[in-house]
């Protein structure tokens, strides 16, 4: 039972340490000029307010001193998982080296308080500051980390040479940085995204997969899930445990999912009306398969923005097919610092877009390998230096986890389709009430008549929740607003049975965000049964289920998880 609740507790870790891997924000990424003007601003202010640094300077002596005669209250922030050695509390030596390291990092913070910058160059500054400061941390020291050196003596070096042989393969093969999942426990069709199923159709850009049913009788209308475009679309079938896709077929549903092609540079100058227009082939597809008039989209993160462009794209020409869209975490009006508390949202100016346009551009596409060391340095706690202890210092194997597997698992977007989601930061047209344009297709979210589930996260800081808040008032159907405690990728992977989880659901959201908090009703548990409930009302009566995937026009091309998977 410990060692079960050791790993649950591992896995929760892996979790909140993915919610930085997801979202509308990779497309800007932060910029070599962004971390100059940072350090220019805060050198500029202290220049000119010397006074400042010797006061923090002084307070810094004075805690020091306190640190060193033993009457040093500091402790580590709650959360701070670096400290959780036992010899941090027991040992002298270990308690002030501790100590000593909070009170210049409490010092630093100071100075920056005082010194006269605005709010969100302050909070730039200090963002900039923690890497360095995060970096120098103690425990990063194999003489500063009590339990390394312990591991060390005990196995007589064995520990250190390890952690050198992992340190020579992640220089190698690992881009100087340290690996965060031992990806030989995985294999994606084997233990991962393995929820039976064909695929029943492919074009250049995306393959269809038709789930087997798992129900003598499902509901006729069917969902098709569209996944970002950024990361492969198995986040929502991982482990069978961890599978929304399982969990819908075992409760009745047809279920299909969209699998993007992960594109190349010949692939550059695929843009938002060409992902418009493959979706809409997948959904003639699903019609003709299933014989019905109607569907259901699911979109996530990015795929939810896509999801939503196509949706508004089809009812503004006249197509009204879509019979209710469900868009988690998926921020659409793109306003930034109102609800914005993202640490990408801090660097997003005028000249950080143009520059993530022309990079880009340049390249052909933009690299998911990119993408996901910017993540990774966003949170070098947990996915930098948390590894850096596990792989060098103690000289374990990375942790196998699936979700981390599924996020180094990286895909590509083609230049033209990241310049389109770059449009979307300068002209916000989806947040723009009333008829806009997107890569010229005509679209207005007012048009969709569908009815809408939203799913935000308490502690998403990708898609915060509340900026998520201002898709409310965009879409002509009913709408229903729901928010579970918990982050950006915690939110989809959230299966019932964890005790911890709670959700709060408006189905008549108000106006504001604090409104919300105020009236929506609170509830236990995982919200998928919830919106199995609300899905399962919007998805018609009960039909036999298929005995085969596929139809005459369109057959089975292979087994799931497909092709495009592995690319």
């Amino acid at each position: 039972m410990a060692k079960e609740n050791l790993l649950s507790a591992q896995s929760q870790l892996a979790l909140d340490a993915t919610d930085s891997l997801l979202g509308p924000n990779p497309f800007i990424g932060l910029s070599q000029q962004d971390v100059l003007d940072a350090w220019l601003q805060v050198i500029d202010q202290a220049i000119h307010q010397p006074a400042s640094a010797v006061i923090n300077s002084a307070g810094f002596i004075k805690d020091l001193v306190c640190v060193l005669i033993g009457r040093s209250d500091l402790q580590p922030e709650k959360g701070d998982k670096r400290f959780g050695s036992e010899r941090f509390t027991s040992s002298r030596v270990y308690r002030r080296t501790m100590q000593a390291y909070l009170a210049a990092v409490k010092s630093l913070n100071a100075w920056l308080d005082d010194l006269d910058l605005a709010a969100r160059n302050t909070a730039r500054a200090r963002f900039m500051l923690s890497l360095v400061t995060d970096a120098l941390a103690p425990t990063n020291s194999m003489l500063g980390n009590p339990d390394a050196l312990q591991k060390l003596l005990n196995t007589r070096g064995r520990s250190g040479l390890k952690g050198l042989r992992n340190l020579i393969n992640d220089l190698r093969h690992n881009n100087f940085t340290p690996s965060q999942v031992d990806k030989s426990k995985f294999e994606v069709g084997g233990n991962l995204a393995c929820t039976p199923g064909k695929v029943v159709f492919r074009n250049d850009l995306l393959e269809v997969l038709q789930y087997d049913p798992q129900t003598p009788t499902v509901h006729a209308v069917p969902l098709l899930y569209a996944p970002p475009q950024i990361n492969k679309y198995y986040v929502l079938d991982l482990s069978p445990e961890k599978s929304l896709m399982r969990y819908l077929v075992e409760n009745g549903f047809q279920v299909f999912a969209i699998s993007w092609f992960n594109p190349g540079t010949a692939q550059r100058d695929l843009g938002m009306d060409d992902y418009v227009q493959a979706t809409r082939e997948a959904i003639n597809a699903v019609l003709c398969i299933t014989g019905e008039d109607r569907i259901n989209l699911l979109g996530a993160c990015a795929g939810g923005i896509t999801t939503t462009v196509a949706a508004a794209h089809f009812s503004a020409i006249g197509d009204y097919f879509i019979n209710s869209l469900t868009l988690l975490v998926t921020v659409l009006d793109m306003r930034v610092g109102e609800g914005d508390d993202t640490t990408l949202g801090l660097f997003i100016t005028p000249e950080s877009i143009e520059i993530a346009r022309m990079q880009s551009a340049m390249a052909g596409v933009l690299k998911g390998s990119d993408t996901s060391r910017l993540f990774t340095w966003l949170r070098p706690n947990d996915l930098v230096w948390n590894y850096w202890v596990n792989n060098y210092l103690l000289g374990n194997d990375p942790p196998a986890f699936d979700v981390l597997f599924w996020n180094n698992d990286t895909t590509n977007l083609p230049a033209r389709l990241h310049s389109h989601f770059l449009d979307m930061y300068t002209d916000n047209p989806l947040g723009t009430p009333g008829p806009s344009e997107i890569a010229g297709m005509p679209i207005d979210l007012g048009m969709i008549a569908a009815d809408v589930y939203l799913l935000g996260g308490t502690t998403d800081h990708i898609t915060p929740w509340k900026a998520m808040y201002r898709n409310v008032p965009l879409f002509g159907g009913e709408l229903t607003y729901v928010l579970s405690n918990s982050g950006h990728v915690q939110c989809m992977v959230n299966p019932p049975g964890n005790p911890k989880s709670s959700f709060m659901v408006h189905e008549s959201p108000p106006a504001t965000p604090a409104e919300y908090l105020e009236t929506a009703q609170q509830n236990a548990g995982s919200w998928w049964p919830h919106w199995l409930e609300w899905l399962g009302r919007r998805s018609g009566g009960q039909v036999k289920a298929p005995q085969q995937a596929g139809s005459d026009e369109f057959p089975p091309l292979c087994d799931a998880p497909g092709t495009y998977v592995y690319r």
